[in-house]
């Protein structure tokens, strides 16, 4: 006997994201999935389902993807200790070849893998693919907690994008494609560099003008001082809760990449929790959404 009310249920929901899914239509969307987000395979599985839909849906969806945890654990198995300079991890020429073998090999094809099991065709790219991004040396500093004077930090090949040429990029636009891409860059100077994901997702979406930049973390979002959800922030708003301590730790550089995307075209950009499964469907398709949305003012 057919289950009539549950088939109701299933089309309201369904005529309810009618108007989400055309707002949307035709516009870019950008999804840094991020390395924590990653670890479970239903989870993986439903997220490809995700961007398989966008695209159904006659959306540009753009995956950036991380792979922190997934770099170490290689690493570890090589036997390749890591080096730390301020508590960040330095990129030396061994630790580089790794690092690209894991983000623009194992962990991209993964990703592609998926998609096209959910009926698309997905590609796997990197910076280098087709010059693409090109990236220069990124010069981090910090404070001596002993004597109190800035000092820069050297991290080897860790980069920051400078150039984004978005040929390659409306080329696949146009032929239906998927890009899957690490963050993974040329430099001028003939060297690759590793880039912050986050970053590299910020410079891809801000090159392109994306509707929104997604970023899939392991947090709901930004919470207020007592640990509730902000559905949205203006950037004036972002900016006074770093300032007052609200926006702390971790968080903090995740908001100021996504007031810099902002700043480079993007119209808005979400922080939300990668972890719950078809999060990208119920931030982009219903009225609620599913995290905080940032956007300037």
């Amino acid at each position: 006997m057919p289950d009539i009310e549950s088939f109701s249920r299933d089309a309201a929901v369904l005529s309810q994201a009618l108007p989400y899914m055309q707002r949307y239509e035709g516009k870019t969307v950008v999804v840094k999935y991020g390395g924590h987000a990653m670890g479970d395979a239903k989870l993986g599985q439903a997220f490809a389902r995700d961007i398989a839909l966008l695209k159904q849906s006659k959306v540009n969806p753009i995956v950036v993807h991380g792979g922190g945890p997934q770099i170490a654990s290689m690493l570890k198995n090589l036997g390749i200790e890591s080096k730390f300079e301020g508590g960040l991890r330095v990129t030396d020429q061994r630790t580089m070849e790794v690092v690209e073998m894991v983000l623009a090999g194992s962990i991209n094809k993964e990703i592609v893998a998926l998609i096209n099991a959910e009926g698309e065709w997905a590609i796997g790219l990197c910076g280098k693919d087709g010059n693409m991004v090109f990236a220069k040396k990124a010069h981090k500093t910090m404070i001596d907690p002993t004597s109190n004077i800035e000092r820069v930090l050297d991290l080897g090949f860790v980069g920051e994008p400078v150039e984004v040429d978005r040929t390659l990029l409306d080329l696949l636009a146009r032929s239906e494609m998927i890009p899957v891409i690490a963050p993974v860059a040329p430099g001028r100077d003939g060297a690759t560099y590793n880039i912050n994901a986050d970053t590299f997702a910020g410079a891809i979406a801000g090159s392109l003008g994306a509707k929104r930049l997604l970023f899939l973390t392991d947090v709901p979002g930004v919470l207020d001082k007592n640990g509730v959800l902000l559905p949205e922030l203006k950037v004036s708003e972002a900016k006074a809760l770093i300032r007052d301590g609200t926006i702390s730790g971790g968080m903090i550089p995740k908001v100021e990449t996504c007031l810099e995307a902002l700043e480079s075209g993007v119209e808005g950009v979400v922080i939300l929790n990668g972890k719950t499964p078809h999060v990208v469907l119920v931030e982009l398709f219903t009225e609620h959404g599913a995290g905080t949305l940032i956007v300037r003012g």
